[in-house]
């Protein structure tokens, strides 16, 4: 091979590796919705007190964390002026210019806390699906903004919009896009052809939660996992129909946030006033059994782990969670046993939360104080590697003190993106070479 050759094969290779590193972060708790962040080449420690930005951008309130595709961050956020409206922005990564904004009318008066939109938007091959908090539903060039097909979901299934609205981030599975909306007459779940917007099927009478389902694969086949107002189902995502249920009955009222977490054949779930829930995922049929089910006398006497936003993290024989009010907690995954309890990594008040991403052995943790953290959870406790602030809390979504940060960061291209009701915010977190 001469010269030249090796060169130009030197650069294909490099551009190979770069382009495998270097990862979207396009829906709900990331590619594969999991909580886990694979890019490498990322610092190991902040280098002060605060993260220096590379870009910031304005926007309005809202719950809902961003999403990260083909060189595009999107969010959503809600306006009170002229109008009430819901939007969706779609900004450039590197710059933080705007490339595009889709806006539509909205009533929020059913509904209580009204910084604005819960979920974040799902972006697949192109288009972005993007589920409004009062049930407006919409398809859009991820590129454009175009609107290629639209739903009020509201009207078309009289859905019954849980009192904090609805929250559950659009699924994308083949051919499909489901969403958790509560719809009347069996349309707690509903499926759509991703490309048309015609229905597929309609599943559930069960009342909707706010947390997002997953899918899995068990005993050889896809499983749609999710947390609905009664119980914890498994459902075949093609067509709808019921695999297993198991009960996790409500306390006080629906608000179940987190999403189930899988490990192995261990299903995991967590509510705040309704305590912790493990499963066994039967290996050789589509069915479930209960290993434990735990739970405090309240949401402040807790037994095991009562989480409300935070989703859980569940490794091999452990189970890392934050309790009611802001306990990090390391649990036996096979007993739900308390091993330790940690205050430090986030605020030690009523909803205290933060969202916990794996990148290789780190966890980065990103709190509602709008600090960032490296750290290494284990069976023998919470290390704290380093940590620095990104970005200020804000009233918009919680009116504490001065305010949360209660939004999920996108981790992509060796970037956090994150947002609070004021602005979305970019920084590096690249190791320098």
């Amino acid at each position: 091979m001469n010269a030249r050759n090796l060169c130009l094969a030197a650069v294909i290779v490099c551009l190979a590796n770069t382009a495998l590193l270097a990862d979207d972060w396009p829906q709900w708790r990331g590619p594969t919705r999991d909580g886990v962040w694979r890019e490498s080449g990322v610092v190991e420690r902040f280098d002060g007190p605060r993260i220096k930005l590379r870009w910031r951008a304005e926007i309005a309130g809202g719950y809902s964390g961003p999403t990260v595709a083909d060189g595009r961050v999107v969010v959503t956020d809600r306006v009170v002026e002229p109008e009430e409206r819901e939007r969706v922005h779609a900004f450039d990564w590197e710059t933080g210019d705007r490339l595009w904004t889709y806006a539509y009318a909205c009533d929020y008066s059913p509904i209580a806390y009204r910084a604005g939109p819960r979920a974040s938007v799902t972006i697949a091959d192109g288009r972005a699906y993007a589920l409004g908090a009062v049930g407006h539903f919409a398809c859009l060039d991820a590129a454009t903004g175009e609107v290629l097909w639209k739903k009020d979901l509201a009207d078309e299934y009289a859905l019954r919009v849980p009192g904090w609205g609805i929250a559950a981030a659009p699924l994308v599975e083949r051919e499909l896009v489901i969403v958790h909306v509560g719809g009347a007459d069996g349309a707690c779940l509903i499926a759509f052809d991703r490309k048309t917007g015609h229905e597929r099927w309609t599943a559930l009478d069960d009342p909707a939660s706010y947390s997002a389902p997953i899918v899995i694969d068990q005993a050889g086949r896809r499983v749609l996992v999710c947390w609905t107002g009664d119980r914890v189902v498994g459902l075949d995502p093609a067509s709808g129909e019921l695999y297993w249920a198991h009960p996790f009955e409500r306390r006080r009222m629906v608000i179940g946030v987190a999403s189930p977490v899988r490990c192995g054949q261990r299903l995991f779930v967590s509510g705040f006033y309704d305590g912790s829930l493990m499963l066994r995922l039967d290996p050789d049929r589509p069915a479930v059994t209960e290993v434990w089910r735990r739970r405090g006398t309240n949401e402040q006497m807790t037994d095991s782990l009562h989480s409300l936003i935070v989703t859980p993290y569940l490794a091999g024989d452990y189970v890392y969670g934050v309790d009611s009010y802001g306990q990090l907690r390391c649990l036996d995954a096979d007993t739900g046993d308390r091993i330790w309890e940690d205050r430090t990594a986030t605020s030690q008040v009523r909803w205290g939360t933060l969202h916990m991403v794996q990148n290789g052995p780190n966890t980065w943790m990103f709190n509602d104080r709008g600090e960032l953290i490296i750290s290494r959870l284990s069976p023998e406790g919470f290390h704290e590697i380093s940590r620095a602030k990104l970005i200020k809390p804000t009233l918009g979504q919680l009116k504490r003190r001065d305010g949360v940060t209660w939004s999920h960061p996108a981790f992509a291209y060796r970037h956090v993106f994150a947002r609070n009701d004021e602005e979305l915010v970019c920084a590096s977190l690249a190791k320098e070479e």
